[in-house]
């Protein structure tokens, strides 16, 4: 299949996927949709919103209508590294047997990733970057397509610990989930207050989704598109020449290179979602807000006066 085809044929799958969601998810359109960009660009999302957003039932739904193997793990704070990765146990025959964790999965939703301490959360750090876990010496590939999901309550700070900024770079989107509107929530109250259960059919297999990920990764790009997105990179750091007067005023640290690389992935996502052949600045526009949010490390002065991740980055546009 020629690759015009296979973007055709991507578009309408697409369509059907967001229906096939929308089954159990009312409203939060716009989550969703980063949602699956982040997984066929091959990327992590981290998911940010207070208790009863549905978070977990987004991923858990998402999951089922991808066809993916969907594993959840609650993150506590007595939470060890082994209880993610799987441990070495000795069987009847006094031999070392590896009992996998609860990593080897397609999708992992990583609930409350901030309940857990900086040592285990850092147990899914190889497995985001490598898609691989190294246990007792032993290296053990992750079956593929492979994600993470994390959520994270934003107002709870007792009993939480933030995540390093080395964990949150992994993450391609950090994603805000907000309330629903009155009418949003009146359908979410109707629908889950019944006997009645909606059934998600599962519509990709797993070899689909890693196609359409390297179909993705063949879309060409404009080199004023690619200058363009690592300029914007470029300029939300503070002691770099081009840094925007916002960014020497607000910030302590800007984007690494994955910032750029990740902007470039989505915006080819983003493209080809629309029924486009290649992004342009616009595509670039669309991703930016949650690619770059986590990436930027406010200062005190920032807070102090209120100012927010998204002002200074819709200011570089």
């Amino acid at each position: 299949m020629s690759d015009v085809a296979a973007v055709k044929q991507f578009v309408n799958k697409y369509k059907n996927l967001k229906q096939e969601i929308a089954k159990v998810i009312v409203g939060q359109d716009e989550v969703v949709n980063q949602i699956l960009i982040s997984i066929f660009s091959g990327g992590h999302a981290l998911l940010i919103g207070v208790p009863g957003l549905a978070k977990t039932l987004m991923v858990n739904t998402i999951a089922q209508a991808l066809g993916l193997d969907f594993k959840r793990i609650q993150f506590t704070p007595d939470l060890m590294p082994s209880d993610i990765l799987g441990s070495e146990i000795l069987d009847e025959h006094r031999n070392f047997k590896f009992i996998k964790g609860p990593i080897f999965a397609n999708i992992i939703l990583a609930d409350e990733i901030n309940r857990t301490p900086p040592k285990t959360q850092a147990a899914l750090l190889e497995a985001m970057q490598e898609r691989a876990v190294t246990v007792s010496g032993h290296h053990y590939k992750l079956s593929l397509p492979y994600f993470v999901l994390a959520t994270q309550n934003p107002i709870e700070q007792e009993g939480t610990y933030p995540l390093p900024e080395a964990q949150l770079d992994r993450f391609m989107f950090a994603i805000h989930l907000n309330y629903p509107s009155f009418q949003e929530e009146v359908q979410v109250v109707k629908a889950t207050t019944t006997d009645l259960k909606a059934t998600v059919k599962a519509l990709f297999t797993a070899q689909e989704i890693i196609d359409f990920q390297q179909l993705i990764r063949r879309i060409p790009v404009a080199d004023n598109v690619i200058e363009y997105a690592v300029k914007m990179v470029a300029k939300t750091r503070p002691n770099s020449e081009t840094a925007a007067d916002l960014v020497k005023s607000y910030i302590d640290w800007g984007a690494g290179p994955r910032a750029s690389q990740n902007l470039i992935l989505a915006a080819k996502t983003h493209a080809v979602i629309q029924g486009k052949f290649s992004p342009d600045i616009e595509d670039v526009q669309a991703v930016a807000i949650s690619i770059l949010r986590h990436r930027i490390i406010k200062n005190y002065k920032a807070e102090a006066e209120g100012v927010s991740e998204e002002q200074i980055i819709t200011s570089l546009f």
